[in-house]
């Protein structure tokens, strides 16, 4: 029998649900219509999205497409003495103040460049009752709404074309249909901060033209230097009594042009109807749905990872952007969305596309080094100006295209992003053990970070290479004493990352040379800082001492896995020290990212509890009814002393990998099943998480014991599996040249697609 089918039969039997195991009760269902934006109902398709609220008595779409960007240049940033030097001067001499006011002030006061949204379909529903029930099946990636009257709604946008429906039945013979443009033109009441928002009206723009006609609106909106874009709506009555309507959003700016009109296409699409264009969407949707599934016995715990899953699926795509901080769902309260709507490198991109590795998402993962690919003529035009060296470095903060924003500069403009950036071209070559993306876009990148980074640091007194200046994210805010003269942990992990990856890939290319001057530069660093109780600080002269958001001092442990839990007695120490003293001080100042992250890093440390603690912290308290994450605690718990709620997407792609690091890990050369569950849970099952060497796991427990594992090579090659037991059973299928089980391990060689299945 094929094993993944024997699979599926124990899991099953086990489960007593269908493979499939998205269910109702991980839908989001509501009995009345969310009155606030950032507690909606979200679709999208990783290039358009909606948010689908009420606002007053009218049912709202918010309509956002992930490329509608104001770009113009940041006002004040790039003067004389935007240089890397001319910083390092300041700080010798100790006069701060002008490197705040020519980098900070910009991105605080001015309001572009930004994201922007898009606009806002309007239904009147004043006449048609209460609202009886509003869910959003993410199985289907679909949403209906049911009022007393009668009426109910169906939409979704399709997977895989650019536009969305909506579907009205029961409705009386006329339905108003509103077409809301974002107020750019009037007067400007709030001129806030990056996270409060500016007024719309800021950014200048003649206000766009809507043209209404019958069963058809248009609006175009000209915004900054030749960037247009415009929404569409057409719909036709298929009965006296059912309506149904299509939607996109489609943008112009350089060599993009906007079509001359979407009418044709979107009426083309009205004659296939909304039932033939949702079963092509559904298709793209079970295909998504099948590349795992988790079942865990903890009901909120399960229901967060696939909504997670579902709005992961919603806003990474090949072929549009990547994830920015709201993606396809900006904000729709007048406002520039909260910082504004940007790529931030200092951690949230990468923390958004954490969860796709282990989760078995490649296909989406790879829009985000898509977009970093495409961009790499623009960064290393930044490299050369504001460093004055060759290699390749990353802002932290960036526009659409990859341009610098300006910002708090010891992140915005940090030395050591495109390291970080670096790690996750490695893990796509680890979890994916691709040959050409290896030689044509990982060692290439990785490569010229390197040299970046060479070109950058010195070797001090005692023969240590050095950065000239170095940071911790956020650590002292925006200060002087924010820099330090000694490595950071922060930049020396991700420094050590870089060239040992280097290394590594060099190696595996045959390219000997090479390798061995990027092992020559990784052994003139010097350790990590840390204190007289083996604790990692946040550089040799600070300790960890202050609750913080950003664990920037850990980011060796994880995500770069380069102090393991399993490799010694003393980094074992190092990692349950750092956490115990991050514990002990404790979440003041913590966001909700934070806590997921924290649950990442306690199952490295194999805290199943600890773990499952902090997951169970961020979806109590950090996320809204919709399941978005709010950085501040809303439930005013004392989990943190922030309660604002601006949303960002990284914290909840963040939580989605610590349950999969609870239930799959494989950073320290070995496949560790479940090693880091609580006690409590004595059944689980998960079908096809991903690991490094392209090895698809699933895995039963029942019982509290480990069941069944089945094994299935992607690529070929040997593999290492930490036994549950000392023995167990096994089956194989396809080529399988060795399997040999001692000291607890689990060693076979794999041809391309073969199985292996362990069991009890």
């Amino acid at each position: 029998m094929n094993l993944i089918k024997s699979f599926i039969i124990c899991f099953i039997a086990f489960s007593s649900c269908p493979l499939h195991a998205q269910q109702n009760n991980h839908n989001l269902t509501f009995t009345q219509l969310p009155n606030k934006w950032d507690e909606a109902l979200p679709i999208g398709n990783g290039m358009i999205g909606a948010l689908i609220w009420k606002k007053e008595d009218k049912l709202r779409f918010s309509l956002d497409r992930a490329d509608l960007w104001d770009s113009r240049p940041m006002q004040g940033l790039h003067r004389k003495e935007f240089n890397y030097k001319w910083i390092q001067e300041q700080i010798v001499k100790q006069d701060y103040k002008p490197v705040q006011q020519y980098f900070d002030w910009p991105y605080d006061n001015q309001p572009a460049p930004s994201k922007i949204p898009g606009g806002a379909i309007e239904f009147d529903m004043s006449n048609w009752g209460d609202v009886v029930s509003a869910e959003l099946n993410i199985k289907s990636a679909t949403t209906e709404i049911k009022w007393t009257s009668g009426i109910t709604l169906q939409s979704y946008i399709h997977a895989t074309k650019p536009f969305g429906w909506f579907k009205f039945e029961h409705i009386p013979t006329t339905i108003q249909i509103n077409l809301i443009a974002p107020k750019y033109r009037g007067n400007i009441k709030n001129s806030g901060g990056p996270v409060e928002g500016d007024d719309l009206a800021r950014l200048g723009y003649k206000q766009g033209i809507i043209k209404k006609e019958k069963n058809t609106i248009t609006y175009l909106q000209e915004g900054w230097g030749g960037f247009k874009y415009r929404i569409t709506i057409c719909w036709r009555y298929r009965t006296k009594n059912t309506i149904e309507g299509v939607w996109t959003i489609s943008s112009e700016f350089g060599k993009n042009k906007l079509a001359k009109s979407d009418t044709s296409l979107l009426n083309a699409n009205l004659k296939i109807g909304f039932q033939q264009n949702h079963t092509t969407h559904l298709k793209w949707w079970q295909n998504f749905w099948s590349k795992s599934i988790i079942q865990v016995p903890d009901t909120l715990i399960e229901k967060q990872w696939y909504l997670e899953q579902y709005k992961f699926g919603s806003t990474s795509r090949k072929g549009a952007p990547p994830i920015s901080l709201q993606a396809i769902w900006t904000a729709d309260n007048g406002r520039i969305p909260p910082w504004k709507g940007d790529y931030h490198h200092d951690l949230n991109t990468q923390l958004s596309y954490w969860p796709s590795y282990s989760g078995n998402h490649l296909d989406e993962e790879i829009a985000y080094l898509d977009h970093l690919d495409e961009n790499k003529k623009n960064y290393k035009r930044y490299t050369k100006l504001f460093f004055g060296v060759n290699g390749l470095a990353v802002p932290g903060v960036t526009t659409l295209d990859g341009t610098e924003m300006g910002g708090w500069i010891q992140y915005s403009l940090s030395p050591t992003v495109s390291s970080w950036l670096s790690h996750h071209y490695y893990l796509h070559w680890r979890y994916s053990m691709d040959r050409v993306f290896l030689k044509n876009r990982a060692y290439p990148w990785i490569k010229d970070v390197a040299a970046f980074l060479e070109n950058i640091t010195f070797i001090d007194s005692n023969g240590f290479r050095k950065l000239p200046i170095s940071a911790s994210p956020e650590i002292n805010d925006n200060s002087l004493n924010a820099w330090f003269t000694e490595n950071t942990n922060y930049d020396l992990a991700l420094m050590k990352f870089n060239f040992a990856a280097a290394k590594e890939l060099a190696v595996e290319l045959g390219l000997k040379k090479e390798a061995a001057h990027w092992d020559s530069i990784l052994h003139q660093f010097g350790d990590y800082a840390l204190s007289e109780n083996n604790e990692l600080k946040f550089a040799p002269s600070l300790p960890y001492n202050v609750s913080h958001r950003h664990f920037s001092h850990m980011i060796a442990i994880h995500p770069l896995g380069l102090i393991k839990y399993e490799k010694s007695e003393n980094e074992k120490s190092i990692i349950n020290n750092t956490i115990h003293l991050l514990d002990s001080i404790g979440p003041d100042n913590w966001c909700g990212y934070s806590y997921a992250w924290l649950s990442n890093i306690k199952a490295r440390a194999k805290d199943g509890e600890g773990a499952l603690k902090d997951l169970q912290i961020f979806a109590k308290a950090f996320c809204s009814t919709n399941s978005f994450h709010l950085n501040g605690d809303q439930s005013k718990s004392g989990f943190s002393t922030f309660q604002y709620r601006p949303f960002t997407l990284e914290g909840n792609f963040a939580f989605a990998a610590g349950l999969q690091e609870m239930l799959l890990q494989s950073n320290a050369g070995f496949i560790d099943i479940m090693p880091a569950v609580p006690d409590s849970w004595k059944d689980i099952a998960f079908h096809d998480l991903r690991s490094e060497g392209a090895f698809l796991i699933s895995a039963i427990k029942k019982e509290g014991k480990v069941k069944n594992i089945i094994v299935h090579s992607e690529k070929g090659g040997a593999i290492k599996i930490k036994l549950p037991k000392d023995k167990m059973e096994f089956k194989k299928r396809g080529e399988v040249k060795l399997i040999e089980q001692k000291n607890g391990f689990l060693f076979a060689t794999l041809e391309a697609g073969a199985e292996i299945e362990l069991f009890n």
